[in-house]
């Protein structure tokens, strides 16, 4: 099984709140990505893909990667 890559969801939201985002549709809209792509990967039932993790550090520059997601190893 390969590696993949969770959201450090606690960490998402405190930078989402800091930048001024006050609801998962205007972060959504600065992300663009669907509000529901949003809920559903801070939630844990969706893994973030690519337009999701590009957007993510777009719209909460300066965050880095290793900020906002974290690479789990296979087998875990």
């Amino acid at each position: 099984m390969p590696n993949t890559i969770k959201l450090r969801a606690e960490a998402f939201t405190e930078a989402a709140r800091r930048a001024g985002f006050r609801s998962d549709y205007a972060l959504a809209k600065a992300m663009d990505v669907n509000r529901s792509t949003v809920t559903r990967v801070v939630d844990g039932y969706l893994k973030p893909g690519p337009a999701f993790i590009g957007g993510a550090l777009v719209a909460l520059a300066p965050l880095r990667f290793e900020d906002l997601f974290e690479v789990i190893p296979s087998g875990e």
